[in-house]
């Protein structure tokens, strides 16, 4: 069982950035793909971004390619997104995922409670 807890939401302008953070509990972090995902209002879950076990292969939806990198520091247990030239569409609820092996694959098994990144114009 592995226990995620997101931080780094906020309000920013945009242009601006911001750095989200998974905390994951569990010994398997390490050993398992990370996922980021986000939902807008009245919108369903979409796909923003994930890294395999060991931070060496990556994989980002179009709309985010060159403005989010995400990593990993698996001595931490860590998660991160980093996100630039926010703009309003970025406007979601961002939830950090964990997968079921190492292999990026995008299919969830573990989900945080989220944490909102709100981007006025």
């Amino acid at each position: 069982q592995v226990q995620l807890v997101e931080s780094g939401g906020g309000l920013v302008q945009a242009g601006g950035s911001l750095r989200l953070s998974c905390a994951a509990s569990g010994r398997t972090f390490s050993t398992i793909a990370m996922d980021w995902f986000r939902q807008a209002p009245g919108k369903e879950r979409e796909f923003v971004a994930a890294i395999n076990w060991s931070g060496f292969t990556t994989r980002y939806a179009d709309s985010v390619k060159g403005r989010f990198t995400i990593t990993r520091d698996n001595g931490a247990n860590r998660m991160y997104l980093q996100m630039n030239s926010l703009r309003p569409e970025d406007t979601a609820i961002y939830y950090c995922a964990a997968e079921a092996g190492p292999v990026i694959i995008m299919s969830p098994r573990h989900w945080g409670q989220g944490t909102q990144v709100t981007v006025s114009s």
